[in-house]
């Protein structure tokens, strides 16, 4: 079977279309097309059922689907065994960050990668919603949460350091709390669907209801929110490094707990072979995260 063809089959059946997968390869709609036909002919069955508006794998796709995704993961490992381990990486490259997390630390380094690795193009995706990395295609997110999905294979990266931050104003007008009761009587920022902020510590109580005038899907909302001096809010410290440097946020430390701390970790699909782009890039971010 030829492995341009199996890795249309591929393709499609993460992306969800023809279209996608050949934006994916880099190739035309009318090859891929071509492909996939010629893949079915080779092994005499029909592997997708295909609309205008949709694509579902048939039974016999279902079935073909793991062998093609080992074909192209031998067939990668094996051109990477006889490459020149100074020869870099090479292809397209899909990341996924949060927009701020992307925008202030992953950006850099990207193009650091890009001058570094002249054979590789990547693609970002900056999205405050976790995305479905097997099922978009995505060769390695990088994520600050824990993680839930057992199926992927996680390298943890950094600490990731958060603290309580208002602004001078705030704290002037409200005061400043110094234990985690005091929060209840301010003005907290929070995500979206957030009701308690959780800490540890010597408190008999880590968790504590929080009222928001103001919450929102995004960290970067809730940062500027929190500039404009309307409440406190829980931001990563190096989301407001330069903020806190001119004296426009204020970390506040309460005595009687800490916030639950997070890491930031690379998470890329389960598979027997890491690409070299993405086991570069990720030693990348590692370093620079140092």
């Amino acid at each position: 079977m030829d492995v341009a063809c199996l890795s249309v089959l591929v393709e499609a059946a993460s992306a969800g279309s023809l279209a996608s997968a050949a934006r994916r390869l880099g190739i035309s709609p009318l090859m891929a097309t071509r492909r996939l036909a010629a893949l079915e002919a080779d092994v005499g069955a029909r592997l997708m059922q295909r609309t205008t508006r949709s694509l579902a794998l048939t039974p016999e796709g279902e079935a073909l689907l793991p062998f093609a995704q080992a074909i192209l993961e031998n067939e990668a490992a094996a051109r990477a065994s006889v490459r020149p381990s100074t020869a870099g990486a090479s292809g397209l490259l899909r990341l996924t960050a949060s927009a701020a997390f992307g925008r202030k630390v992953v950006t850099p380094v990207v193009a650091d990668f890009l001058k570094a690795n002249p054979q590789v193009s990547v693609d970002l995706l900056l999205t405050d919603t976790q995305v479905d990395i097997v099922g978009q295609g995505i060769d390695l997110a990088i994520r600050i949460a824990p993680l839930k999905d057992s199926t992927l294979i996680a390298r943890r990266l950094a600490p990731n350091p958060r603290t309580l931050y208002a602004t001078p104003s705030y704290l002037e007008e409200h005061g400043t709390p110094h234990t985690v009761a005091d929060l209840a009587r301010h003005q907290c920022l929070t995500l979206t669907g957030t009701t308690h902020w959780s800490f540890t510590g010597n408190t008999r109580s880590n968790r504590i209801r929080v009222q928001a005038r103001f919450s929102a899907n995004s960290i970067e909302g809730l940062r500027e929110i929190c500039r404009a001096g309307l409440g406190i809010a829980i931001l990563s410290d190096w989301d407001v490094r330069e903020e806190v440097a001119r004296g426009d946020l204020v970390p506040i430390t309460l005595a009687d707990g800490e916030l639950e701390p997070l890491e930031i970790w690379a998470v890329h699909p389960s598979s027997r072979f890491v690409p070299p782009k993405v086991r570069l890039f990720t030693e990348a971010l590692a370093k620079a995260l140092r």
